[in-house]
């Protein structure tokens, strides 16, 4: 048929989904599940363009993977939708969910041999179990349990959306606005994502990689007499601190640019310029747990950290618990797991003179193994 495009909505937080992860980052071997659908799709040859909605800081990750059309979504998933539209120019759209993993070429082909007949074409599974409304009990025949993807006349669906009414699919906002919906036989093989326990009815998706990933971080900072010391999230003792554009906690910077590298999410510089003023005099253990946050929404854990400590001044030794303690709090693993090693430069170099203190930090990530849950 052709003159068609794809829309995959991913722009929402998985509230439901309760598990620290968003779901469209659960990992399928390397991939995460948005890239797994869409290039399971994209290899059909069914579509002239497929646009992606996803939340802003999400695009900026997704481009790492792949070079499809990403589109900001909205608050809601109509508004998502709205978005994308925006980038369709084919008679017809195909708008489908990146939480149903198993949708196949058969199921897509028989939504499209329907095309003609209505100007939204809508999958559905009947619905086997007694069904009670307000405390009625209605004939289950007369339910059914809509599912996507679902096919649209494009001008039908943008002229539907048009309205501050929030519908829970597309069909809906058709039919309020005039249009007709034809109903085809769905697949059980469609299901969708919502909740932890969805995953043992979606059997084409594989267990994440059992791949170790490691990343390392390096920074210095020079030392100002105008401000205090911190290290590894702990306050030192010293009459001078860290010239930086945040607290210039040297240690936590170069441990952010290491759990980045290992998860393949850039670097300090990209997540929080040095020229944004939001970001000034703040405190880096700040930083750091949107880091950590990040790290755990896009589908990682950490497994541990290890941090070197150049410096001729101060001496630090007497704080390496507190920052343990300290870190691993906000890393969401055990102490033993952060290490904290110091060493000095035996009076050579910036750091030798005692103008600076150097950190290298190294870290190890694995991804998050839905499939032991």
């Amino acid at each position: 048929m052709r003159d068609l495009t794809l829309i995959l909505l991913a722009a929402g937080s998985s509230s439901r989904f309760e598990m620290g992860i968003k779901k469209q980052w659960l990992r399928v071997g390397h991939d995460p599940l948005w890239k797994f659908v869409t290039d399971k799709l994209s290899k059909t040859s069914l579509f002239d363009k497929i646009v992606i909605a996803s939340s802003k800081d999400d695009i900026v990750f997704m481009k790492n993977y792949a070079k499809y059309t990403f589109v900001e979504g909205g608050e809601t998933r109509q508004q998502s939708l709205r978005n994308a539209l925006a980038e369709v120019d084919t008679k017809y759209v195909m708008v489908s969910d990146i939480a149903r993993a198993c949708i196949n070429e058969d199921f897509l082909k028989s939504i499209i041999s329907n095309v003609d007949k209505g100007d939204c074409i809508v999958p559905y599974l009947n619905v086997t179990d007694t069904v009670v409304y307000k405390n009625e009990t209605i004939n289950r025949e007369d339910v059914k349990r809509v599912q996507t993807p679902q096919l649209s006349v494009t001008s039908v669906l943008k002229q539907a959306l048009d309205t501050d009414i929030e519908y829970t699919d597309e069909s809906s906002a058709i039919v309020a606005n005039g249009g007709t919906r034809f109903f085809i036989k769905g697949q059980e093989e469609a299901h969708k994502i919502t909740y932890i326990d969805d995953l043992i009815k979606v059997p084409c998706i594989k267990e994440p990689s059992s791949d170790i990933l490691s990343g390392n971080g390096f920074d210095v900072h020079a030392f100002d007499e105008n401000s205090k010391m911190y290290l590894g999230g702990v306050e030192i003792e010293a009459d001078y601190g860290f010239l930086a554009h945040s607290d210039g906690d040297v240690a936590i910077h170069a441990l952010i640019d290491a759990l980045l590298g290992a998860a393949g999410m850039g670097d300090i510089g990209m997540m929080f310029p040095d020229n944004d003023d939001a970001f000034k005099g703040i405190d880096s253990k700040i930083l750091l747990k949107k880091v950590v946050q990040k790290i755990y929404n896009y589908g990682f854990e950490i497994i541990n950290v290890d941090l070197t400590i150049a410096a001729q001044k101060p001496r630090i030794g007497k704080y390496k618990i507190a920052m343990r303690e300290v870190l691993s709090e906000i890393l969401t693993i055990e102490a033993q797991r952060v290490n904290i090693k110091a060493t000095t430069t035996e009076k050579l170099g910036f750091i030798g003179r005692g103008e600076g203190v150097g950190v290298i930090a190294n870290a190890n990530l694995k991804y998050f193994n839905w499939a032991k849950c």
